[in-house]
């Protein structure tokens, strides 16, 4: 855990790119630990998978870093002016992030690991790569982050439809998010910050009560409504939120990335994620129709059974769902 946080302060703190680079390789090599705990095959491999796309990816960005030095005579973290260099870290942090076409690894990872470790792979992974993203906006190719956001947030969509495994859902579901974050990082870089807050702080409450109620697949939802109605309601909620339907919080980055989008005359990027979205949320609906309109039989009769053998939620589980869900009247009005 100590290494997680110092590999994601590392880069979040450094002006120079190699230790930037140190603070993701850090990151990559913490977690690794987490995910083949307990050690079983099916983590072992998922791990594996996770290692060899990471240390591909670093070796790129090393690369970039490399070249663009050679190039410019800079190691200063905002100082990529080489057209290629640029290009290359672009691939690079896509492959870290799991952007499209370098997303096949994010669904097998996160389905072969366990819970916890879905969720750190999920929410605090993104922070370090999202950060150079960000930090390298200015000299950013435009075309490029178009196509691989667009990319990212159909498959993302599509990825999700045929899917039964909530892991599975939660691992398409970030790709199509990331290519939210991504489309806009060059127009409104503050933007791609607050998409990636709420989208953490959703994920987290997501994960968390998956992990409380020991629900990995979609069928199993049906039979919350017995063990932890209060559960099933959060769990409704955030999935709504997630598919950025509003007034909930998921809806407030879509809405701001879409009228930036369309202030800049990208009007067909803007319909494109638009109509993506719909395909998220067709998904979300799916695992909430499962869960609230089917229930499995039981021999307690009683509509108040949760309410004897309710888990206890952790104190993270409802701050987190009052972030993902009721601040949408915070939004920014400019």
């Amino acid at each position: 855990s100590f290494s997680l946080l110092l590999g994601t302060s590392l880069t979040l703190v450094s002006n120079h790119w190699l230790m930037a680079w140190m603070g993701l390789e850090i990151n990559t090599l913490a977690i690794i630990p987490m995910m083949t705990y307990p050690n079983n095959m099916r983590n072992t491999e998922s791990a594996i998978k996770y290692f060899l796309m990471q240390a591909t990816a670093s070796m790129i960005i090393m690369f970039a870093i490399i070249y663009n030095a050679w190039m410019t005579n800079q190691w200063t973290l905002f100082q990529v002016s080489n057209e290629w260099a640029t290009t290359f870290m672009t691939l690079a942090l896509a492959m870290k992030l799991g952007l499209a076409p370098f997303h096949f690894w994010v669904p097998e990872v996160t389905q072969g690991i366990p819970l916890t470790s879905g969720m750190i792979l999920l929410t605090w992974q993104k922070i370090a790569p999202t950060s150079i993203l960000y930090q390298i906006s200015p000299s950013l190719n435009m075309n490029l982050l178009v196509m691989l956001a667009v990319s990212s947030t159909l498959l993302g969509g599509w990825g999700g439809l045929n899917q039964t495994h909530l892991r599975k859902i939660l691992a398409y579901s970030s790709i199509a998010h990331m290519g939210w974050m991504t489309v806009i990082v060059l127009i409104n870089p503050s933007l791609t910050i607050l998409n990636l807050l709420i989208y953490i702080a959703a994920t987290l409450a997501m994960f968390l009560c998956l992990n409380l109620t020991s629900t990995t697949k979609i069928n199993a939802l049906s039979n919350l409504w017995n063990k932890s109605t209060p559960m099933t309601i959060t769990l409704m909620i955030i999935l709504l939120s997630l598919g950025g339907l509003p007034p909930l919080t998921g809806f407030m980055p879509k809405w701001l990335i879409l009228q930036e989008l369309i202030v800049y005359n990208n009007i067909m990027t803007a319909m494109l994620l638009a109509l993506s979205a719909l395909l998220n949320l067709f998904f979300y609906m799916r695992i909430i129709y499962t869960s609230t309109l089917t229930m499995f039989p039981s021999n307690n009769s009683s509509k108040f059974q949760w309410f004897h053998t309710s888990p206890k939620p952790t104190s993270l589980i409802p701050s987190m769902t009052i972030i993902s869900a009721m601040l949408l009247p915070l939004s920014p009005l400019v």
